[in-house]
Formats: C-alpha cells, structure tokens, sequence
C-alpha cells in the first residue's frame, strides 16, 4: 500500500485526470489510454509535494448530506435572485456581513468559504488576516445574525464535524 502511494499519490485524482483526458480526446484508442494514464501519473507525482494537507474525512454520511444540502440551497437561492431579478419593485438590501469563524482549520475555511460563493446571492469577499472572520457580502439582507446562524448552523458546523475535532473556539 505504501508503495501504490508513492506512485500514485492521489488515486482518485489519477482516475480523474484519465478520464478528463479521454473524453478531451474524444477516443478510446490503446495510445490514448496510454498517454492518458502516463499524465494521470505523472501529473499527481510532479504537483503532490505544492498541496497542503487534505484532512481525513471523520464522517463520510454527513459528508453527502452536507453536498446534497449545499445543491439543494444552491437551487432555492438562485430561485430567490430570480424572483428578486422579475420583481424590479422590490427592494433589495445588498449588505456586509462580518462572519464569526469557529473553524481552524485553512482546508475547511476554504470550502466553507467556497460553499457561501456557490450560493446565489451571497459572495465571500475577505479572510481576516488573524482567520478569525470572514467577509460576506449577501445580495438581499434584513437581519445579519440571522443570515450568520444560518450560515453557521447549515455549512460551519457540518464542516466542522466532517473534518475538525469537535472543539470550537
């Protein structure tokens, strides 16, 4: 198993990679696959050393939840910018608003942070340099702390128990 993770340090990347290569090309001709495989290996071996850490997934069943909730907002929310957008009559109330973190860690930040840029109406504008805050912008808001709890209860929290430790700051 070590030796499989040396050559091929990320597997499902490789996989990936080969298959993006094959439907590029259009083909399944035997020197397609070949060339196609080599780069899936190749590629993986030349980058793996420039990634940060991927952290362990703690709780893969929350881990589908999480994405089938985040598709499911993603739907309603660009269902609410579309009623905003039909109804020039309704005033929108675009807004700044400093977010909290109970996150540590710079992976689930990440993702937390491209979860709110996903979702029709809300962006991520800024990190705080000390980690602690994040800046968002949302296209339509009457109440920050309830669109911060929101946030925090749908996205931070599952996060949190799908790749940190249960802490929080």
């Amino acid at each position: 198993m070590i030796k499989s993770r040396r050559w091929l340090p990320v597997p499902l990347l490789s996989l990936l990679l080969l298959a993006v290569w094959l439907m590029m090309v259009r083909s399944l001709a035997p020197g397609h696959i070949l060339l196609g495989s080599v780069l899936a290996v190749v590629i993986p071996l030349g980058t793996y050393r420039f990634w940060d850490v991927q952290p362990n997934v703690r709780r893969p069943g929350l881990l589908v939840r999480f994405i089938l909730r985040v598709l499911g907002d993603i739907i309603t929310a660009n269902i609410q910018v579309a009623w905003l957008i039909v109804n020039p009559w309704r005033r929108t109330r675009p807004h700044f608003v400093e977010y909290p973190l109970m996150l540590q860690e710079r992976f689930t930040i990440t993702l937390l942070a491209n979860t709110i840029s996903l979702t029709p109406g809300t962006v991520s504008a800024n990190l705080r340099m000390d980690g602690e805050t994040l800046l968002i912008h949302a296209l339509d808001v009457d109440d920050d702390e309830a669109l911060i709890e929101q946030i925090r209860e749908r996205y931070e929290r599952p996060l949190k128990e799908i790749y940190e430790c249960s802490t929080s700051r």
